[in-house]
């Protein structure tokens, strides 16, 4: 049995792996900017915490080491919730606009030759970036400057 948070944090890791990094899609989706703080956030975190950790410890003294390990732990567990959100987001289920353009996409994919399924009636975040991902490496630049 998997806990409900660890699946939460692989549905996040999928999610941020499956979600296409186009600049497009950032007016539309907050998911480019979460995607990209996470991202840089497990590779600076660690450095913030250890520097913050150090400084505290140097500064204050050992007597505010609890202080200090709470500040850290902080510090390590933002990018968790990064995954914890866009884990919660990858399940989350589409609203009826969003899910009425992406069959529209799937409908103009398959008119080009792409094997697409049109998405479901309970469509996620995660299948539609699934098919964002196959629409970006397959439809031309000029249909992503339209919208």
């Amino acid at each position: 049995m998997v806990l409900p948070v660890i699946k939460l944090l692989r549905d996040g890791r999928k999610y941020m792996t499956t979600w296409p990094m186009v600049r497009q899609l950032g007016y539309y989706f907050p998911e480019y900017r979460v995607v990209k703080a996470t991202q840089i956030a497990f590779l600076a975190m660690p450095v913030v915490a250890v520097c913050v950790a150090l400084s505290q410890i140097y500064v204050f003294g050992w007597s505010h080491l609890p202080q200090t390990l709470a500040m850290t732990l902080f510090i390590i567990s933002l990018p968790v919730q990064g995954l914890l959100w866009l884990g919660w987001r990858a399940r989350h289920p589409l609203p009826l606009a969003l899910f009425d353009w992406s069959n529209q996409l799937s409908r103009k994919l398959n008119q080009m030759g792409v094997s697409c399924q049109p998405l479901g009636a309970k469509a996620c975040y995660l299948d539609l970036a699934a098919l964002l991902k196959v629409a970006f490496e397959r439809l031309d630049h000029q249909y992503w400057e339209e919208l």
